[in-house]
């Protein structure tokens, strides 16, 4: 009698969801996200095995293994955000995890830079795909109250993958090969495959099915393509001034193209009325300026490690791992305090940190490797401000748009870190792609990176997330 009354089919969708515990999709979401954003900084450290291993080719065709990916992944995120609140969010979630999972065996088994790069574009589609479907579920299954706190620890999760990205990648690569930084994602990446089918409920569908803005993906591929390969190339002595620059002006003249081209669309990949709200507005500029210096830190570190203090790769893995280590317990209380003061006086005082670690960079650390007095108190400078910024940017970014708009507007705060992430790897490969690195080599990258960190700091300061705030 009891179970007739507690489980009728009709009342099953409204009455068992508010009893059930969110904290399994909640993983199951997280796994998926921490092995895209792993997957973005594994590679760091496979860099130099890469070269090695694919001798004759340069590192600025190397770096498009990193950017090739990182280019697709980010402008694919965006109509990914829009089909995962069309088509729901399951479904795209569990088809984006399939393709990622194919495209990491068909990584680690390229023959060819060319074969990889291919692959890793596929990759990204799927990552691409899986992204902002988990940032969704996430938001579905927590109830507003609790929102705050679980975008901020869906966002520690991300973050501290991609700060431990580096060391993780460094183990691997040493002990079993590179083409291990791909087929590490199996495990996990199928576990989350497997019970996304029973944990993870479907979305209701929109009775409105939006085609791509194909033209839309088009130009932004491009422009974003054009200027990272502009700024890669400007390091190398391949090609000459002038066909740098006519690159990086028509990256800059296609991305105009696209502006023009989202506001004078109906449904564009963009919707630029996003961007009305303030602080949505300033979260996004400041996502791209610290993304920028979050890369250039992690793939800078290994440069120095292994080029001028001449650590072995397995050392300069290990050497890193203390300031990841901070990246979850900051954001976990960050995201917990956040929910009431909001997230302004955290990312002001992260990006101020993170200035002062790079400041502690450009000034301590010499030619004779003294990791524990010269290296380790910047590491943790800039592991707890990467706590206090990179989840806090997440969840700022959607503090106040409509829940309509949760996963396209994911997707494009994650998109701009990703386009970030493209121009930071582009300036560290310009500034350091050399065969051979001095200690002097990395006083422009120090110098870049605490003052994109001080831009970022300067960009977050209008944000106002505190729930009063909301009220009003």
């Amino acid at each position: 009698m009891t179970n007739a009354k507690v489980t009728p089919p009709r009342l099953n969708a409204s009455a068992s969801t508010p009893a059930k515990s969110p904290w399994p999709a909640f993983w199951i979401a997280c796994s998926a996200t921490f092995l895209v954003s792993l997957d973005t900084t594994m590679l760091f450290a496979a860099f130099d095995a890469l070269r090695q291993s694919f001798a004759g080719t340069s590192a600025a065709e190397l770096s498009w293994v990193l950017n090739g990916y990182t280019v697709v992944y980010a402008a694919m995120l965006i109509p990914a955000g829009g089909l995962a609140d069309a088509h729901g969010r399951r479904r795209i979630f569990r088809l984006g995890l399939t393709l990622f999972l194919a495209a990491s065996v068909a990584c680690g088994a390229a023959p060819t830079v060319d074969w990889l790069i291919a692959a890793r574009v596929v990759q990204a589609l799927g990552a691409a795909l899986l992204t902002p479907a988990s940032m969704s579920i996430v938001l579905a299954a927590f109830p507003a109250e609790k929102r705050a706190v679980a975008v901020s620890l869906w966002g520690a999760v991300g973050g501290l993958a991609a700060a431990v990205g580096p060391s993780l990648g460094s183990w691997v690569t040493a002990s079993a090969g590179w083409p291990w930084a791909f087929y590490i994602n199996l495990p996990i990446g199928l576990w989350a495959l497997w019970r996304s089918a029973s944990h993870i409920e479907e979305a209701v569908k929109s009775e409105e099915r939006r085609s791509v803005d194909l033209v839309g993906l088009l130009l932004l591929m491009l422009s974003v393509g054009a200027i990272a390969l502009a700024i890669v190339e400007s390091g190398e002595s391949r090609w000459p001034a002038q066909q740098i620059l006519s690159v990086a002006v028509g990256g800059l003249v296609v991305g105009a193209c696209f502006v023009f081209w989202a506001r004078s669309r109906p449904h564009a990949l963009i919707d630029l009325s996003l961007f009305h709200h303030r602080t949505y507005r300033y979260v996004n500029a400041a996502t791209l300026v610290f993304g920028t210096a979050f890369s250039m830190m992690f793939l800078g570190f290994f440069f120095f490690m292994i080029g001028v203090w001449h650590y072995t790769l397995p050392q300069a893995g290990l050497a890193v791992t203390p300031g990841p280590l901070l990246v979850m317990p900051t954001a976990i209380v960050t995201g917990r305090l956040a929910s009431r003061l909001g997230h302004r006086r955290f990312l002001v005082g992260g990006a101020l940190l993170y200035a002062l670690s790079s400041l502690w960079f450009f000034m301590v650390p010499g030619n004779e490797p003294n990791y524990l007095q010269h290296w380790l108190p910047g590491l943790m400078m800039s592991g707890i401000a990467v706590g206090l910024v990179l989840p806090s940017l997440s969840a700022a970014a959607v503090s106040r748009l409509p829940a309509a708009h949760y996963a396209v507007g994911s997707a494009v705060n994650q998109a701009t870190r990703q386009i970030g992430s493209v121009l930071g790897v582009a300036i560290t490969v310009a500034l350091l792609g050399q065969a051979t690195l001095q200690r002097t080599d990395f006083n422009a990258l120090y110098l870049v990176h605490g003052s994109l960190a001080l831009l970022t700091g300067l960009l977050c300061w209008p944000v106002d997330t505190k729930p009063q705030a909301a009220k009003s």
